[in-house]
């Protein structure tokens, strides 16, 4: 079916009639781009022309071959739903809650697939990322705590995802590297990911969907292997239950839904196919291909998790190693309690986990390049900026593994810790960019419309409520002393009134719109 790009609510997250010049801004990538010093570019792949003929300003008919061309980003991005952090949340989750928490498991991973298609709107209809953009938007002083913000959410996230990694590489190895053995192994993963990016995004792509498969295959294996009950599943996607046992690891599962750092990271993924944003149907095309691709990978990511969730509620739910489990242990546990079987599931669960670790620190890497070159538009070259930024996470998180490797219920504190630190700078990466999408200035005619506006901002508030409730019930249990709980006060007094700062920008923007609409 044949769609026109002027419609009101053309394409699957709907358009808006009102149209300015500043959209026909030519972002369009030359070869001149694709140089280190360059803006902070992914180089660009040539979408090929239908064979059947375009017709101008009109969305050309689907096509399986063009779905083809654009697939690739969505599923790097979706490799933050898969992280080590989430795959703590998720054993625990089944662990302590059983089957009654998947259905706000699918549920949050839907809030966490909207809010990168927002993403991936902004990226597609700009040609330029989040961070290029809030740069531009904003003042100094705001720029320069936007992207201390974003660098801390991407160190914490990275830690975990280093030492979810290094617990691999030990169990693996049988235990013979030890666990800053394993951090600086997987450390080295930015020369891999600097190796194949100068072959092509293309084999970077595939690459990670190598990555993705073998999680996909391990954790296929170890529910096959473990058999769930499947009508206790259905029951648990579709009817949604919560106890007072369960409430914290329910917010547990809404909060870690949304990373931070893979927010920046989409917008710049999406803009590895040229496309000329002076031509309205090819931008829409693309929002078309993109949403549908992303929409799948998530679909796969959920699917994992899900896995997941239902192996451990299925061995440990009810048990009395249910709130002793973790990362750590999680392997042991599996073993103890299934057994060898043809291959050993503790290492099944160990290749899944490798993976995972492996995947999220890569697109770590990678999202640490446009976060730092978009905030601060330095211009060096792509292996210095690689190094610099994996540095940035791979020395904390030697020392983290050293101190914290005396025990195992160190590394769940410190994986609390990561948690809430991540949690608190979800609000600095959701807030500018549903401001940004919502800027008829910015996007043009492919501004989002009010009821998704609406939508996105409810489900933006809703999880910084959770996230803030899980900061608060931290901090009341941790904060101990006087000039402690002063210094924490203070610091919570700045990060409140950031907030309503940025809030406020969304307000003033909205006014400034409705008068554009008046004057003309």
């Amino acid at each position: 079916m044949v769609n026109s790009p002027t419609s009101e609510h053309n394409g699957i997250l709907g358009i808006n009639k009102h149209e300015t010049k500043d959209q026909e801004s030519n972002y369009l990538l030359s070869d001149d781009d694709n140089d280190d010093e360059a803006k902070d570019k992914i180089l660009a792949i040539e979408i090929e022309k239908a064979d059947t003929g375009d017709v101008p300003g009109v969305v050309p008919p689907f096509s399986w071959r063009k779905l083809w061309e654009f697939t690739g980003p969505g599923f790097l991005m979706s490799v933050a739903f898969l992280d080590p952090g989430n795959l703590e949340g998720d054993l625990q989750a089944g662990a302590i809650a059983g089957y009654s928490l998947l259905w706000l498991l699918m549920w949050s991973t839907f809030m966490g697939l909207l809010i990168q298609l927002l993403s991936l709107r902004l990226g597609v209809a700009t040609g330029r990322h989040l961070a290029e953009i809030c740069r531009e938007e904003y003042p100094n002083w705001a720029r320069i705590l936007l992207w201390l913000m974003a660098e801390v959410a991407l160190i914490g996230a990275d830690i975990q995802e280093v030492i979810g990694s290094a617990i691999a590489i030990k169990i693996l190895s049988r235990g013979v590297i030890p666990l800053w053995g394993g951090v600086l192994i997987t450390a080295s993963d930015c020369f891999i990911f600097l190796f194949l990016e100068n072959y092509g995004v293309r084999k970077l792509e595939a690459f990670f969907a190598v990555l993705i498969s073998t999680m996909a295959l391990s954790f296929a294996w170890m529910f096959a292997d473990t058999r769930p009950s499947s009508k206790e599943l259905i029951i648990g996607l579709l009817l949604p239950r919560l106890s007072s046992k369960t409430i914290q690891k329910a917010v547990g599962v809404v909060g870690c839904v949304i990373t931070p750092h893979n927010v920046f990271l989409y917008s710049a993924l999406v803009q590895s196919r040229k496309i000329d944003p002076k031509k309205k149907e090819k931008v829409q095309e693309a929002l078309n291909y993109y949403t549908v691709e992303s929409s799948f990978a998530v679909f796969v990511s959920f699917s994992i998790n899900l896995m997941v969730t239902a192996v451990f509620a299925k061995g440990f739910y009810g048990t009395p190693r249910a709130d002793t489990i973790g990362l750590v242990n999680a392997g042991q546990y599996l073993q103890e309690r299934y057994g060898g079987g043809l291959f050993p599931i503790l290492y099944i669960w160990g290749i899944g986990l490798l993976a995972a670790g492996q995947s999220s620190t890569m697109t770590g890497t990678y999202a640490g390049q446009f976060i730092m070159g978009g905030f601060l538009n330095l211009q060096m070259k792509k292996w210095i900026r690689s190094v610099i930024t994996r540095s940035c996470a791979i020395v904390p998180t030697i020392i983290v593994a050293i101190y914290f490797n005396r025990s195992e219920d160190s590394l769940d504190v410190l994986n609390e810790w990561l948690n809430v630190l991540q949690g608190m700078q979800i609000p600095f990466a959701i807030i500018p960019l549903i401001t940004l999408v919502s800027n008829e200035q910015i996007m043009g005619v492919f501004k989002i419309g009010k009821l998704m506006e609406r939508t996105v901002w409810t489900v933006a508030a809703l999880v910084i409520m959770i996230n803030g409730y899980v900061m608060l019930s931290f901090f009341l249990s941790e904060v101990n002393g006087l000039l402690f709980g002063f210094v924490v006060c203070m610091v919570a007094s700045a990060y409140v009134v950031f907030l309503v700062y940025l809030i406020s920008r969304r307000h003033n923007q909205a006014e400034l719109n409705g008068f554009t609409h008046l004057t003309n």
